[in-house]
């Protein structure tokens, strides 16, 4: 756990944080491989940049908009705190929801083949996924439940993962702490001298306390890295994803797609794929609160996002294939204008002289 990078060492010390550091690489590493897969039906690579753009601002305030959400009581009695996202508080899956979002508005407005350009989407916001949940290890968010398996890992002192097994969690059906921390490791006077009834901060702790939370019977116990189960799936969900794009692009180039396969159907895909993932990695996490039938919101989505891809993959199954320009290929335009600057043979008149 390494929430925080570094923070500026000029006025007004701003703190770079992990989490948004990994989400900016996603993105960068997300736009590169949308570039670069998308070259063999535009020309025109910007709009594939703004479209970026527009996604990632609008990724931040749904990744907010639904961390809020689910921890509402939080702010409860000082809502100016849902603006303080330097405080950290994101959850991802808002932010690729609403950024799915935006980019569809993006390709409807300016009328691009947008069959194509969601597939490549596709295999981009999975690419993104990779270093997000990262992140997410870094910051210490979206833990797993303890295990005893040796790739079990400790959070230290005050992470999430340590408040959320030193303390009963009635949203998960918990009534006991898994860790019984006795009450001198609470409350505390802050720098302004009010007394705060929480989790002491290490410094504030005896040297025997101190040892006892860190080596002793008081440390995090291990749970599940999640963030890096998630991490390392997306990486083979998105050879997953290229491997049934490339299927796709064969059948566009001989006119004969093979089952299912037709553009949109590797966007149909994405969804079924990851909503059955964060289905089942919902059963090893144990941050999100349960909300219907001990299912967790994140889960109850997923299933919705698994029909989703269903009814996406079986519509443009029946759809007819989306067709390009031939401008809009660029090896096509390419081959135009080198035509219209060949010479004409002789012998012959030319447009202007007949």
């Amino acid at each position: 756990m390494h929430p925080e990078l570094f923070t500026l060492p000029f006025p007004p010390h701003l703190t770079i944080r992990c989490y948004g550091a990994m989400m900016v690489i996603g993105f960068l590493s997300g736009v590169t491989i949308i570039r670069y897969l998308s070259r063999h039906f535009t020309s025109n690579p910007q709009h594939i940049t703004n479209a970026a753009l527009y996604s990632l601002i609008a990724g931040v305030v749904g990744a907010r908009v639904f961390f809020v959400l689910h921890y509402r009581d939080q702010f409860d009695g000082h809502l100016s705190g849902v603006f303080a996202i330097w405080n950290g508080g994101l959850e991802l899956l808002g932010g690729v929801l609403l950024a799915i979002g935006v980019i569809l508005f993006y390709i409807w407005y300016h009328k691009l083949p947008m069959r194509h350009y969601l597939d490549v989407l596709a295999i981009g916001l999975v690419a993104a996924l990779v270093f997000g949940r990262i992140g997410c290890f870094l910051n210490g968010c979206c833990y797993g439940k303890p295990t005893e398996l040796p790739w079990g890992v400790r959070f230290p002192y005050g992470s999430f993962a340590y408040r959320s097994q030193i303390r009963p969690d009635l949203n998960r059906n918990r009534i006991a702490p898994r860790l019984d921390l006795p009450d001198s490791y609470f409350g505390y006077r802050d720098p302004q001298g009010e007394y705060i009834q929480d989790l002491k901060p290490l410094s504030d702790l005896t040297p025997e306390q101190r040892t006892l939370v860190t080596e002793g019977r008081y440390r995090c116990l291990p749970v599940h890295p999640t963030q890096l189960y998630s991490s390392g799936g997306a990486v083979l969900f998105g050879l997953v994803l290229l491997l049934y794009l490339r299927r796709s692009q064969r059948g566009e180039t001989t006119g004969l797609y093979p089952f299912l396969a037709k553009p949109g159907s590797t966007f149909g895909l994405m969804f079924i794929i990851y909503g059955l993932g964060r289905f089942g990695m919902e059963f090893l996490r144990d941050d999100n609160p349960f909300e219907v039938a001990s299912l967790t919101i994140s889960q109850i989505l997923g299933l919705g996002l698994v029909a989703l891809g269903i009814l996406l993959m079986a519509f443009f199954a029946w759809a007819q294939p989306e067709r390009l320009p031939v401008l809009q290929s660029p090896v096509a335009a390419t081959e135009v204008r080198a035509a219209s600057r060949r010479p004409e043979p002789r012998g012959h008149l030319s447009r202007r002289t007949r």
